[in-house]
């Protein structure tokens, strides 16, 4: 892994965008199909367009890798396998997973397609690197929290290739960790169906005061930029740039500016360039420290573009325009006026005078029906001129390969042509008798000018011996011997990718003796757990709790409820454990996995409907000839987010939430915050998860939790005496309220 150049990892949407991402020097790209992958709103491929697509990159060098990072129900397990098996015959390089029964497919099946691990599954740290490293993973997409100093060490002791985003859209939960989207619209984002919660415009209300602090996209993060970090970079195994739903030209001009920056050919202006396509404006991220008021911007959730200039007065009914960069005829603007924005073509540009113009540099002018005011801030948001130089790179051969070729003709023989390129050697006989040359012999000049008609394939001519020996080629042979090469050398670099397959292997059957249903609780604070105690509960989750994301993993004392995979790896050997919802858990395969790592209990998803969960345990019991140990949360505030960022800092309140406690408001309802030691956030859902009522009806379960955390010792021992006696008595009162409670999505399936 020392020595290398990092590899430059471009995002496509479609063909188009793939064919701009190598046309401006990837060293690879991601994609994903209809299926799996966690962008489904973007085009995305089917096995005819990506087997077209592998072609196309892989003659070039490029590597494919395909995202199956989504969570897989127990109906698709099967079509999640066929998938896979379906890839590996096309050639795909690696797969991109989040769930572990996909995971654990991909590498105990397939010997040449690598597993790499998507930012979904929520490594972040040393621990949790080295232990999918254990489980065969060939790569870790680390967390975008992580910052360069962490990632250079996990790199440096783990010994495994990482890869890290580099330019794009954030999440401001961290990835796999967000609910948001699921659990207020039922599209999920660990479907790939995420509808940008986090890009709305919501309140912010300090409860304890009844104030109101504002309204904007509080939860809105810029777009990442790391260009003035590449140095500090390059050491990384590769450099991913987010954007599968982004257009060609924007792919093109993110992917030709790194590779720039790799190059150490990087202007300023090559910098300033990355403005001209779409940006929410620019953070260096967590991976190089920015503060975590600065991460979000909270003014608008879209194209920013950049200022040019302002509106300075009215002349003749022509808006003036002082410039600062220059304003061309079809630039697209944006003027920001009272908080309102006003967008629109420049189709028509004036000087003073009137008179119609193509370019203003200093003072531009324009006609339009809205009311503007003096010091209207004037962003371009498209650059007409640009994007006509971006599309004219889209198709272009970023580089060539070499072609060498020896030919050996003589009268009354056949054409014989060795041929070398792309790392392959082909031995070309022509099918024609070649005659003695009467006037004109063919010269090794004649040779190359035919030879050199490569434009419309990979290759340039390199090196030519031919020696002259009296004969006569005609040139029609020649082109016919030319592109039979060429076809030749791609074939034999095509079908040199391996596909092997590795022995099926029986697993070791694992089941649990089941128990008579019992109530668990998590809880945020001390009284809380001594309410729980108060009220008969038997195991509380309190200080005993590992969460998935930003731990230290201190020494602790007995079982655990461990949400993260770096926990697991961590405390598997010292204390016995049980994997938390975050883990993301839908499918009876990631049931047994964990298991076989030491759980004594699975809490699965709040993503399950209840026909999802019966599918779960009965094909459990199905594999393995007995019961799974399943745990379920069926009561309590579902935590939307986790969050390294905090609102409270943005708006100024920092500290304040020792003394205060603060929600977010929409449409739809309200978002309670909680804050923790170390600063990060958890967004709760207004909402109360309750499924008191359905626990005598769900069989399969032992564990049924209740999740305490802004509630009251008050209000926790009434929830749990309801709970006990609907477990204990069938009691046939309906607890459920629907002016505060939420079945989540428990009678209704998730996209």
């Amino acid at each position: 892994m020392e020595g290398k150049m990092a590899e430059l990892l471009a995002p496509a949407g479609n063909m188009e965008a793939l064919i701009a991402a190598i046309s401006n020097g990837c060293d690879a790209i991601y994609l994903g199909m209809q299926k799996f992958g966690a962008r489904a709103y973007s085009s995305n491929f089917d096995f005819e367009s990506l087997k077209e697509a592998i072609s196309y990159a892989h003659l070039r060098n490029v590597k494919i890798y395909v995202t199956m990072n989504t969570i897989v129900f127990e109906n698709e397990i099967e079509a999640m396998k066929q998938q896979m098996h379906q890839l590996n015959e096309i050639g795909v390089d690696a797969i991109i997973v989040a769930d572990l029964a996909a995971f654990d497919y991909l590498v105990n099946n397939f010997a040449d397609m690598e597993a790499h691990c998507s930012t979904q599954m929520g490594i972040d740290d040393l621990d949790g690197t080295l232990f999918f490293k254990e489980l065969g993973a060939k790569r870790i997409v680390l967390s975008r929290e992580v910052p360069i100093e962490k990632v250079k060490e996990i790199k440096k002791i783990a010994q495994v290739p990482l890869e890290i985003f580099v330019h794009g859209a954030l999440c401001v939960s961290y990835s796999g960790n967000c609910l948001m989207s699921g659990l207020i619209g039922y599209r999920s984002g660990n479907r790939g169906r995420c509808v940008g919660s986090c890009r709305k415009e919501y309140e912010i209300i300090d409860k304890t005061a009844d104030e109101a602090l504002g309204k904007n996209y509080i939860l809105s993060t810029k777009d990442l930029n790391t260009i003035d970090y590449i140095d500090d970079l390059k050491e990384i195994d590769s450099l991913k740039i987010e954007g599968r739903m982004k257009e060609p030209a924007y792919v093109a001009n993110v992917v030709s500016r790194y590779r720039r920056a790799l190059d150490y050919k990087i202007t300023e202006e090559d910098k300033t360039n990355l403005s001209k396509t779409f940006n929410r404006t620019f953070t260096k991220g967590y991976l190089f420290h920015e503060d975590k008021k600065d991460i979000t911007n909270i003014l608008r959730p879209n194209n920013y573009g950049y200022e040019i200039g302002k509106i300075s007065n009215i002349v003749k009914g022509m808006y003036e325009i002082k410039l600062t960069r220059p304003l061309n005829q079809n630039d697209i603007i944006r003027i920001s006026h009272n908080n309102e924005d006003i967008v629109l073509t420049v189709v028509k540009l004036y000087d003073k005078e009137g008179k119609l113009i193509n370019r203003a540099n200093d003072v531009g002018y324009i006609k339009i029906k809205e009311k503007l005011s003096k010091d209207d801030v004037v962003y371009l948001t498209k650059d007409y001129l640009y994007y006509k130089e971006l599309e004219s790179s889209l198709e272009k051969e970023f580089k060539r390969f070499n072609l060498d070729i020896k030919v050996n003709a003589q009268p009354n023989s056949k054409l014989i042509i060795e041929a070398e390129g792309l790392g392959f050697n082909f031995l070309y006989e022509g099918e024609d008798i070649l005659s003695e040359a009467i006037n004109n012999p063919t010269t090794k000049e004649q040779v190359i000018k035919q030879f050199s008609r490569l434009n419309d394939t990979i290759f340039e001519l390199n090196n030519v011996i031919y020696e002259e020996c009296n004969v006569f080629i005609p040139a029609k042979l020649l082109n016919v011997a030319r592109r039979e090469i060429v076809q030749a050398l791609y074939e034999l670099k095509l079908n040199s990718k391996k596909k092997s397959i590795k022995a099926f292997k029986a697993k070791e059957k694992i089941s649990f003796t089941p128990r008579e249903p019992f109530f668990t609780a998590s809880v945020t604070s001390k009284e809380q757990y001594d309410a729980c105690v108060s009220c008969g509960i038997k195991e509380i989750y309190f200080d005993n709790t590992v969460r998935r994301n930003q731990n230290d993993y201190k020494e602790k004392e007995g079982q655990l409820l461990i949400g993260g995979y770096g926990g697991i790896y961590h405390y598997r050997k010292t204390n016995p454990f049980i994997t938390d919802y975050s883990l993301n858990v839908v499918n009876s395969d990631s049931c047994y996995e964990l298991f076989k790592l030491g759980a004594k209990r699975v809490t699965l998803s709040y993503e399950l409907n209840k026909t999802q969960i019966e599918d779960l345990i009965s094909s459990y019991y199905e594999k393995n000839d007995g019961y799974p140990a399943l745990e379920m949360i069926v009561y309590g505030r579902a935590p939307m987010m986790f969050s390294k960022y905090c609102p409270l800092k943005k708006m100024n309140q920092c500290g304040c939430c020792k003394t205060r406690s603060y929600e977010l408001k929409d449409e739809h309802g309200t978002f309670p915050i909680i804050t923790h030691d170390d600063c990060t956030t958890t967004i709760l859902n207004g909402k109360i998860l309750n499924l008191l009522d359905e626990v005598q009806n769900i069989e399969g379960v032992e564990a049924f939790r209740l999740n305490f955390t802004v509630e009251s010792k008050e209000q926790v021992i009434k929830t749990i005496n309801m709970a006990m006696k609907k477990l204990k008595s069938k009691d046939n009162q309906i607890i459920f309220n629907k002016e505060t409670d939420t079945r989540g999505h428990f009678n209704k399936e998730i996209m």
